[in-house]
């Protein structure tokens, strides 16, 4: 007797890949889209191959999910695989042990940085998109990238420059980057200290680079594709280096536990560093990873038991104190990202069902009062990442909107959402109607048009 293989979470459900590209125009309104929403909004994910289900989550082909949008109208949407050597079946690892960085799903994220639309994914090198999302191929900096690039740089707001590292399982660990506002690489070194760990993110306050050294590394006995694992042993630490100078991290160990996403980190009042996010105690990290790779007995979500956090590291004590900011299952931070790097107020995450919430939701936090706001999104939906854009002439911090892409399998169809990110949760600004239900995915930019300026020169309310 044979047994039915379990299907795989990660093609099932709100993540059931689209088998085909289409294009779509004059896509339906309701409500009024914001005069300053002209540019497009590009969501990245994975989306394998018909008849192809990976061995992991994170080796699913890369597709970006685009609206075109302006004068009020949604011109049009257009889905798109990103055209590398593995959406063909090509290995990340060569016949001579040799990575292939241009062997890359290219599915974790896409951003827009002096003018180059990339899609990203951690151990490969970036790709380049059009703005209508044809692919031009593996970008490398001009060759001054000599290694892979996280799928989280942080922009300067002030600068401009493009702050990222690469990662890996052997010496050199970590290797970090900065690119100038033109998109030229300024800085390249090497950072002594790191361990074997998976680095998923970092921090980038006005001051300093904060590094995540933390207990899910390197394990060649995991058979998934992705081979890192949580380890009791392994000392986790954060590590905190000034951006200016030599490249000398001093690190502060932390109670065990993993964190994927970093929502902010700055320097406060006192001169400590502050960095949030949510974050993964061994049960949720061990539950999570069943999700993504299909293992038996895995949670109904693909991100289990991660809950807002907050890490405080102190130069002068040279310690750590750790809170619990909700617990409130969450995951996909967002900010106001004029304020990356600097104290903000608000923070914007997907919630997940749990104790206490029956749906799916958008979640705003504020810091300052300690209080959230739910957006419920009923029954069968669930949104996506909440991509903040300033309003025109913002004066305070949540001034703008959230963009977010909600698949919903009642009616088996996708909306993209504006929501005014001051009070979410009232009737949504407007929503436009997709021509298909879009695959729930990772992370997604607004990429403004070039000549949609905003006045950067009205002063913005900071967090009291």
């Amino acid at each position: 007797m044979t047994t039915k293989a379990t299907p795989k979470p990660y093609v099932g459900g709100h993540y059931a890949p689209v088998a085909d590209e289409i294009t779509a125009h004059g896509l339906t309104v309701h409500g009024t889209l914001p005069p300053e929403l002209n540019g497009r909004y590009f969501r990245n994910g994975h989306n394998p191959r018909p008849g192809h289900t990976p061995t992991h989550w994170f080796k699913g082909s890369g597709m970006v999910h685009g609206l075109r949008l302006g004068g009020g109208r949604a011109e049009w949407y257009r889905n798109r695989w990103i055209r590398t050597p593995a959406l063909e079946g090509a290995p990340y690892m060569g016949a001579d042990g040799v990575p292939d960085l241009a062997a890359s799903e290219a599915a974790t994220h896409v951003i827009e940085h002096a003018g180059r639309i990339l899609a990203l994914q951690e151990v490969n090198l970036p790709y380049e998109l059009t703005p209508e999302l044809d692919t031009v191929g593996a970008f490398d900096f001009g060759g001054k990238l000599k290694t892979a690039m996280t799928a989280h740089p942080k922009t300067d707001p002030i600068t401009g420059e493009l702050h990222f590292f690469g990662y890996g399982p052997f010496p050199p660990y970590l290797t970090y980057y900065v690119a100038d506002s033109r998109g030229e690489i300024v800085r390249a070194e090497v950072v002594d200290g790191a361990g074997p760990s998976l680095m998923h993110d970092f921090g980038l306050t006005s001051h300093h680079v904060v590094w995540l050294d933390l207990p899910v590394v390197f394990n060649p006995a995991e058979r998934s594709g992705i081979p890192y694992r949580w380890s009791d042993t392994y000392v986790p630490r954060i590590g905190v280096m000034p951006r200016s100078g030599p490249p000398v991290v001093t690190w502060y160990e932390v109670e065990p536990g993993a964190l994927l996403h970093v929502a902010n980190a700055y320097e406060d009042e006192r001169g400590r560093i502050v960095l949030t996010g949510p974050r993964y105690d061994r049960g949720a990290w061990e539950q999570t990873w069943k999700w993504w790779t299909g293992a038996p007995g895995y949670a109904p979500q693909p991100m289990t038991g991660a809950t807002p956090y907050r890490w405080t590291l102190d130069p002068v004590t040279g310690g750590a104190t750790e809170d619990l900011v909700d617990d409130l299952s969450a995951e996909f931070p967002t900010i106001n990202e004029e304020f990356t790097g600097v104290p903000q107020r608000f923070g914007y995450s997907v919630a997940f069902p749990g104790p206490g919430l029956d749906e799916y939701a958008i979640a705003k936090h504020d810091h300052v009062t300690g209080s959230r706001e739910l957006v419920l999104m009923g029954a069968g939906r669930m949104p996506g990442e909440a991509v903040f854009v300033p309003a025109s002439g913002a004066t305070r911090e949540d001034d703008g909107y959230l963009l977010t892409v909600v698949s919903d399998l009642v009616r088996d169809s996708s909306q993209l959402l504006v929501l005014d990110a001051s009070a979410p949760s009232g009737s949504p600004v407007a929503t436009v109607e997709l021509p298909r239900r879009v695959p729930s995915g990772i992370h997604g930019s607004w990429i403004p048009d070039a000549d949609d300026s905003t006045d950067t020169d009205t002063p913005k309310e900071t967090s009291a």
